[in-house]
């Protein structure tokens, strides 16, 4: 099993020529077989925590560490970072006109694999992906997320993370805008990704709708880019109940 250590992470953004501390301390352990929910308000610093992991180039680490299964990730270049198992679905998927799903989720694959997948094995391991996901056959000679609604663009997230098959997910904000329908058949996917007990998932949220489908063992409260509460899955019906309000109104205090 794989284990994904944050400590002490803090990072900036350029912001009018000054850097910006958006992180300031963030301390998370996800291991093979969790799934932890980071739960805040917006701007709190979620998503830039998930950028961070990636590796996104926009953010600037100033002190702290990342590892997985004890090798230095702020090391490794973003295209290392997925290679090595490290998985980010965005909350908003990005267009690639002329490239299409199935030349990229091949390939992808093979970065990750080491070498190609046989190529009548590969067809019918994606077909069942993506007849388990309810994504139209057509879609995988379409360019990526061309055209696609939300809810396609974020099955075609959760169909990259069935296919390759990463160590550690970070899934920024995966329910945003989905349908009833479209939530059930993403969260369905994460449980499969999930079911082998091997692999983590660190799942990034506003809201609780979609810790009805995914039980997450583990919720942390993200205000002003730290991690100030955590708990079991009690505390995101606290939330549900009670909102951010008090966890805001303490980060000022301090």
């Amino acid at each position: 099993m794989s284990t994904l250590e944050i400590r002490n992470l803090h990072a900036t953004v350029e912001s009018d020529g000054e850097p910006r501390e958006i992180l300031r301390g963030v301390d998370l352990t996800v291991a093979g077989g969790q799934t932890h929910a980071v739960m805040g308000p917006n701007g709190s610093g979620k998503s830039t925590l998930a950028y961070v992991i990636a590796g996104h180039p926009k953010y600037t680490v100033t002190e702290g560490s990342i590892t997985l299964d004890g090798a230095n990730v702020l090391d490794m270049s973003v295209d290392e970072r997925a290679r090595a198992g490290l998985f980010l679905a965005m909350q908003y998927p990005v267009e690639v006109p002329g490239v299409s799903v199935s030349n990229f989720l091949r390939t992808s694959a093979t970065a990750v694999r080491g070498e190609a997948p046989k190529l009548r094995l590969w067809i019918k391991e994606m077909k069942e992906a993506m007849a388990a996901l309810q994504i139209d056959p057509s879609f995988a000679e379409r360019s990526i997320n061309e055209g696609f609604s939300g809810g396609e663009k974020k099955r075609h997230e959760i169909l990259q993370l069935e296919l390759l098959k990463p160590r550690i997910a970070v899934l920024d904000e995966t329910d945003s805008g989905l349908d009833v329908d479209a939530l059930k058949i993403v969260a369905e996917g994460v449980n499969r990704f999930q079911a082998d007990g091997t692999t983590g998932t660190l799942l990034i949220t506003h809201y609780t709708r979609i810790l009805r489908y995914i039980h997450p063992d583990f919720v942390h409260v993200f205000v002003d880019g730290r991690i100030v509460e955590s708990g079991g899955p009690e505390l995101a019906q606290r939330l549900e109940d009670e909102g951010y309000e008090r966890f805001v109104k303490a980060g000022s205090a301090a």
